[in-house]
Order: C-alpha cells, then sequence, then structure tokens
C-alpha cells in the first residue's frame, strides 16, 4: 500500500512539473534597458541636442566668468605684495564677493539644468513606455522587465523597441534648435 502511495505521489508530481513546465514555455518576457534608450533613441538624442542649445549661452557665460576670476586671483597674487594693507582687504573681499556669485550663478544653472533634463528624458521615457507597451502587445509579452540583476540577452528587446521608437521620430539634425 505504501509503495502504491509512493507511486502516485510521484506521478502526480511528474504531472505537476510537466504542466509547469508547459505554462512557462507560454510565459513570455522580455527586458527593456532603459539607459540604453537614454543613449541611443532618435528622441532621446533630440532633447540632449535641444538641451545642449538651450543651455550653452548660460554655460559659456559661466566658463568665462570663472576663467576671468582665476586671472583676478592670478592678478591678485602677484599684485598682493605691492599693495597697501587696506587695498589688499578690499581686493581679498571684492574677490571673495565675485566667487560667491560665480558659485550661485553656478549652482542656479546645474538646478535649471537638472529640472529641464528631468523635464525632457521623463517625455523620452513616456514615449518608450507606450512603444514598449506596443511591442508587448503585439508580440505577446506577459511581462517587460526594466531594471534586473541579471537578464538572459534573449529576453532583451531593447533593440525592437529602439527601432520602433526611431521610426517615429526623425534623426535630429545637428544645430537644429527643435522649434
Amino acid at each position: 500500500m505504501k509503495m502504491l502511495t509512493t507511486k502516485r505521489l510521484l506521478i502526480a508530481l511528474l504531472t505537476i512539473a510537466a504542466t509547469g513546465v508547459a505554462l512557462a514555455d507560454e510565459f513570455r518576457i522580455g527586458y527593456v534597458n532603459t539607459e540604453r534608450i537614454f543613449r541611443e533613441a532618435n528622441s532621446a538624442i533630440a532633447a540632449q541636442v535641444k538641451l545642449q542649445q538651450e543651455f550653452s549661452k548660460r554655460e559659456k557665460e559661466l566658463v568665462d566668468l570663472g576663467n576671468s576670476l582665476k586671472t583676478a586671483s592670478e592678478k591678485f597674487e602677484r599684485d598682493a605684495p605691492t599693495l597697501s594693507e587696506t587695498q589688499r582687504i578690499s581686493r581679498q573681499r571684492q574677490m571673495s564677493d565675485q566667487d560667491r556669485e560665480f558659485q550661485r550663478k553656478r549652482r542656479e544653472f546645474q538646478e535649471d539644468l537638472n529640472a529641464r533634463k528631468n523635464e525632457e528624458f521623463q517625455l523620452v521615457l513616456e514615449r518608450a513606455n507606450k512603444v514598449v507597451r506596443q511591442v508587448a502587445e503585439a508580440e505577446k509579452y506577459d511581462l517587460i522587465l526594466q531594471e534586473a540583476v541579471y537578464i538572459n540577452p534573449k529576453h532583451d528587446i531593447t533593440e525592437k523597441v529602439i527601432k520602433a521608437i526611431n521610426s517615429q521620430t526623425p534623426v535630429p539634425a545637428a544645430g537644429s534648435t527643435g522649434k
């Protein structure tokens, strides 16, 4: 009797295992590398070009301001031994104020740039997610992951998604404003 129960249990386990394998074959999983989309998709490249054009003037002004501050500091170091105490203190105070103003402008620039990057890349991500849904529905995927510790390359659909995004978004022309 015990032998018969063991055989039935073994058959039941094999049946369950076989059913599980069959279900696993029907369950389709895909993976999308969002970092790669941000690097390679036309919409992401267009966003980067747009940001570069939008912020290049302010960035150049900051670089110029930093260079003039450095030049003024070097001049002060050369002239310091010949300056009177009051002149030296006055120039130090003036340079300190200029440096504080430079740091403030640089912080504002970085905050503005980061805010705009977030806005632009949120739009890119929304478009990408829409395309991922389209690919998933068209190819009957059950689950699409965007982050994972390890993914077998056979599940990576990033290339399909990038091609679909690029077919909807023209290649950004160098020097175009996007407006």
